[in-house]
């Protein structure tokens, strides 16, 4: 019997938060879901970051994850949408170590 392994992907952000969970069984990988949380209607960002960590508990405690990938923040155009990021950043990581 192959190990499975589950995978949640987090492209994390302020505005998107994407997502996509993958089940690897040997060197097969197999889809699950991909979606995203859309944060754009929200000018809080409280209410931007309480979404983000709900949304990550509730992925985290319904499919289990083996392993977590966060997308590494890049500065592109906007330095305030990096500083942004690095405060969402941390709300993936912190329910996933709990657990």
């Amino acid at each position: 019997m192959q190990n499975e392994k589950i995978i949640l992907g987090i492209d994390p952000g302020t505005t998107i938060m994407g997502f996509g969970i993958i089940k690897v069984t040997g060197k097969k990988m197999t889809f699950i879901q991909m979606n995203e949380l859309m944060l754009k209607k929200y000018s809080d960002p409280f209410t931007k970051l309480k979404l983000i960590f709900e949304r990550t508990i509730e992925l985290i405690d319904t499919f289990h994850p083996d392993e977590i990938a966060i997308e590494a923040p890049f500065y592109g155009k906007n330095v305030q949408s990096m500083l942004k990021l690095g405060r969402a950043n941390p709300y993936h990581g912190i329910y996933a170590q709990e657990n």
